[in-house]
């Protein structure tokens, strides 16, 4: 009996341990999700598990009315895609988030300009090599200077 008892104590022990580790702190986290969902109430701002964010128009049983976006367009979603219950407390207010993005001065001052690349000239845009070469215009030059001496 107690060999039994000691073959069996490791397959316990890892039945208690799983308990503690996976099963209890799963079910404390099901229901938290499921006060929250149940708490739902008219006026609260949700965030739904596709992503849509609303506000809560009308409620029933299982079923929230939600509006959304600029045109206030109200659809009907189940209690339980109801991924999260955005509280006001916890959103950074709209002149807290302003002053939080507005650059300092010193920012703009310490901001280095970006300079853009120079453009390059196309093959057709480019002057021939020849009309480039400086030696050529300036025997030029000399030759037309020594016509003007000899001319006088």
């Amino acid at each position: 009996m107690s060999q039994q008892l000691a073959t069996l104590m490791p397959l316990i022990l890892l039945i208690v341990i799983m308990y503690f580790l996976l099963i209890r702190p799963q079910k404390k986290r099901e229901k938290s999700v499921a006060a929250m969902r149940n708490s739902v109430k008219v006026g609260d701002e949700i965030i739904t598990i596709g992503g849509i964010c609303g506000k809560v128009v009308k409620t029933k049983d299982e079923v929230l009315t939600i509006q959304v976006g600029a045109d206030r367009v109200k659809f009907e979603i189940m209690r339980w895609a109801v991924s999260k219950v955005v509280n006001e407390e916890s959103a950074p207010s709209p002149s807290k988030k302003a002053k939080q993005e507005e650059p300092q001065d010193e920012d703009i001052i310490a901001a280095p300009k970006k300079s853009l690349p120079k453009r390059m000239k196309k093959a057709s845009e480019t002057e021939s090599p020849t009309s480039d070469y400086a030696p050529e215009a300036s025997i030029e030059s000399e030759a037309d200077q020594a016509e003007a001496t000899d001319n006088k």
